[in-house]
């Protein structure tokens, strides 16, 4: 692109050292976002673990061997399974679990997502992955999930099951974390009553959760210096205990002390498992916050900084437990020097904080992506970053995690039972990625299927152990993720499938517009001054709504342009591709129809500036038809080359549709060999140019807004089940969520909303 536009060689020098640069500086933001959850896992990682009935003998073996699986954890989990390569299945630079959903909708069929109505195929971002031959494992596992409706079901509710997890841990994170490191004032102060921790406890999650709204850049700069602080205090206070107690805790690098552990421990190692898995939480959020910063960035900061500063941390106070059996559960500010105790302690408690960040922004990002996919109520979605288009804040999210984090706190008050509950809704995600990636690696990377049996064999083996451990602690507070994972997936599911329901209704109830027009006639239909949106999903046919609309007020407006917002599975479209216009029907009637495409990551700009530019895309469309096309005496239109970076498209829905997209230079061949012809062509003294007069003049006088408000509601004879999702749940949830019309900016004092009721 450089040499194209004679940009010379010293410019793009120094445009490699910005791009560096860039990276360099989402790696130092990515210490006060991603890492935070894994860093401060050294305060009660070795006190879970002996919580239960393991115990310390006067040899080294269980410390050895505890030591040698939070080694192995690290090692195999967050540092080879995500940072080596799950983060190598991202979405366009998104990660997380519904990402990786979003990647096999786009590539197959094995997903419910395809959005029925929107032409994905010209986007360069369903095409851009490297063209592979595809295995026979590839096409057969395609082609059952294809044939077999419920097996698509079933993997929707595995994919919705894993992001409810995920939105678990945002209330689990920030509880252990913080109710841990505040504990540690009770070393200092043995008389100080468990009331006050908790309380001192709350009052950081209230200060935690107001400062969200100041954005991931933002915090991410605020928090980043306490995190490095933090990783220097635990790494070099690691190596101090190393050299002063015990050296020879290094032999724990060896896997052999695994096995020696699990040899004499038995049903008790097992069971310890469940404290162990907690040194490895937080390696999801890294995967699920990739779309905040970029691959490089996240790899370099934890290979560098992270990974190391761990290990030196948990093999330091390995040591000193070695030398130190009775402190075993208060180990971590035990192992402090007491010069550097309250630096430390202090410096814990704000790590704890940015521990919390990284499950927060996590839950933002898979929230906002199934709010976009039709998976999760309307809600209001802040981007606060105009670089960085992941970076984003959930108000009515945010307030929900901090009352769940404050019940949660003052409710177990005991970091033991929040362990239990945190432990299995880490591990429950971790494995439901391992499963989705052995889809990936067969049906979206088209590798052999022996890849994917390795990887999900080695990494999957893993998980069950831990996650065997942590279903033996249900009953000791496990039981809470499982609550709360289960409420999210009902209303996750139930607001998927009456959307779809409702979607579908739509589509089988539009009126062709023969008919509309024929309906038109009849009733003595009146066309009034201004411009008239009408906002629905159909892409095309006359929306049953406008129909409806028509039929009890014969009345709309000269211009009028149905508008059609489609969110399609890749994170972003570009501005150049967002818009199809075409022109519905003849053009006497000036109809005109706008499909909208988004990704699911994006947010959607002000509605004036919206308006202003749909207009105009409108005004492009009928300047091409101006270029592009003459009228013969027999009233057709030819279809001649248009100008360049722009392709003309045409659909037929009973009358002809022209669609106008500035993607491509190319015109379709299919276009190029047909000819369009309207039912009443127009006149010499309505020529392209008066219909753009006719549209900004019909603009000054007025832009409305029509918008459904629809009740869904089941059939009399469906089944209960049916009933209670659709109208009960779904109802509910519709009636509590942001209104259509507030989500999109639709000003109040423009607006007709049309009332209905949909049986489906």
């Amino acid at each position: 692109m450089d040499v194209e536009s004679g940009v010379p060689v010293q410019p793009r020098r120094r445009s490699s050292w910005g791009l560096q640069k860039a990276t360099l500086l989402l790696a130092y933001q990515s210490f006060g976002v991603v890492y935070g959850d894994l860093c401060i896992s050294p305060v009660y990682v070795y006190k879970n673990t002996f919580s239960g009935k393991l115990r310390l003998h006067e040899e080294d073996e269980e410390i050895l061997g505890v030591l040698s699986l939070v080694l192995w954890s690290l090692t195999l989990i967050p540092l080879l399974k995500y940072i080596m390569l799950v983060l190598g299945a991202d979405d366009n630079g998104e990660g997380g679990t519904f990402a990786l959903y979003s990647l096999m909708c786009r590539r197959s069929r094995m997903g419910l997502l395809n959005n029925i109505h929107a032409d994905h195929g010209s986007l360069p971002a369903y095409n851009q992955e490297e063209l592979r031959e595809e295995p026979k494992s590839s096409l057969a596992i395609k082609g059952y999930f294809e044939k077999h409706y419920s097996l698509r079901v079933v993997l929707l509710l595995f994919v919705l099951m894993g992001t409810s997890m995920v939105i678990g841990d945002g209330v689990f994170t920030p509880t252990m974390s913080v109710l841990s490191a505040v504990s540690g004032l009770r070393i200092k102060f043995p008389e100080l009553h468990e009331n006050y921790t908790v309380l001192i406890a709350c009052v950081v999650l209230v200060g935690l959760f107001a400062l969200q709204h100041y954005g991931t850049h933002r915090v991410g700069f605020l928090f980043a210096p306490i995190l490095l602080a933090w990783l220097c205090c635990i790494g070099g206070i690691g190596i101090y205990n190393i050299f002063k107690w015990n050296l020879s805790v290094v032999r724990a690098l060896s896997p052999y002390y695994i096995y020696n552990f699990f040899r004499k421990t038995g049903k008790d190692g097992w069971s310890s498992l469940g404290g162990i898995v907690l040194c490895i939480t937080g390696a999801e959020a890294m995967f699920a916050d990739l779309g905040h910063f970029s691959k490089l960035s996240l790899r370099l900061g934890f290979t560098i900084v992270v990974y190391p500063c761990l290990v030196l941390a948990y093999m330091g106070e390995a040591a000193y437990l070695s030398k130190h059996r009775e402190d075993l559960q208060s180990s971590f500010y035990k192992a402090l020097p007491d010069s550097v105790f309250w630096p430390v302690l202090i410096i814990a408690t704000l790590a704890t904080v940015v521990g919390s960040q990284a499950i927060i922004s996590a839950a933002f990002s898979i929230i906002s992506q199934c709010r976009a996919l039709g998976c999760f109520p309307r809600i209001k979605v802040v981007h606060t970053s105009s670089h960085v288009h992941g970076q984003i804040y959930i108000p009515e999210v945010n307030w929900v995690l901090m009352l769940l984090c404050l019940a949660v706190t003052a409710g177990f008050r005991d970091t033991e039972m929040i362990g239990n509950a945190y432990g299995l809704a880490v591990i429950l995600v971790m494995f439901a990625t391992t499963c989705l990636m052995f889809l990936v690696i067969t049906t979206v990377w088209n590798r052999n299927v022996l890849w994917a049996v390795l990887f999900t064999f080695g990494f999957g083996s893993i998980e069950l152990m831990y996650l065997s451990a942590c279903l033996a602690k249900v009953p000791h507070g496990g039981w809470l993720p499982l609550l709360l994972s289960l409420v999210t997936l009902l209303a996750m599911s139930a607001w998927h499938y009456g959307t779809k329901k409702k979607e579908e209704f739509e589509l089988q109830n539009k009126v062709c517009l023969d008919r509309f027009l024929s309906l038109s006639s009849g009733i003595g239909l009146v066309r009034v001054p201004g411009v008239g949106f009408v906002y629905s999903s159909a892409v095309n046919g006359v929306p049953p709504m406008f129909a409806h609309f028509v039929t009890n007020f014969p009345a709309f407006h000269r211009v009028l342009i149905f508008v059609s917002l489609q969110t399609l599975t890749v994170p972003k479209v570009s501005p150049n591709e967002r818009f199809l216009v075409g022109r519905v029907g003849p053009p006497a009637n000036r109809l005109f129809r706008c499909v909208v495409r988004y990704g699911y990551k994006e947010g959607r700009w002000d509605h004036f500036n919206f308006e202003n530019e749909l207009l105009m895309k409108v005004v492009e469309f009928l300047q091409l038809q101006e270029d592009a096309a003459e009228l013969d005496d027999s009233g057709e239109l030819s279809v001649i080359p248009a100008a360049p970076h722009s392709q003309l498209l045409v659909d037929v829905d009973a009358a002809p549709m022209a669609s106008y997209s500035s993607s491509s230079g190319e015109i379709d061949a299919g276009v190029v060999a047909r000819r369009v012809r309207f039912e009443e062509p127009c006149t010499g003294e309505e020529t392209k140019s008066s219909e753009v007069k006719t549209l900004l003049e019909e603009r000054e006088s007025g832009v409305s807004y029509m918008i459904g408000h629809t009740c869904v509601q089941a059939h009399e004879s469906s089944s209960a089940v049916k009933k209670f999702a659709v109208n009960v749940v779904y109802g509910f949830l519709r009636r509590n969520s942001r209104r259509p019309a507030v989500e999109l900016g639709i000003p109040h004092t423009s607006l007709v909303e049309v009332g209905m009721t949909y049986r489906v």
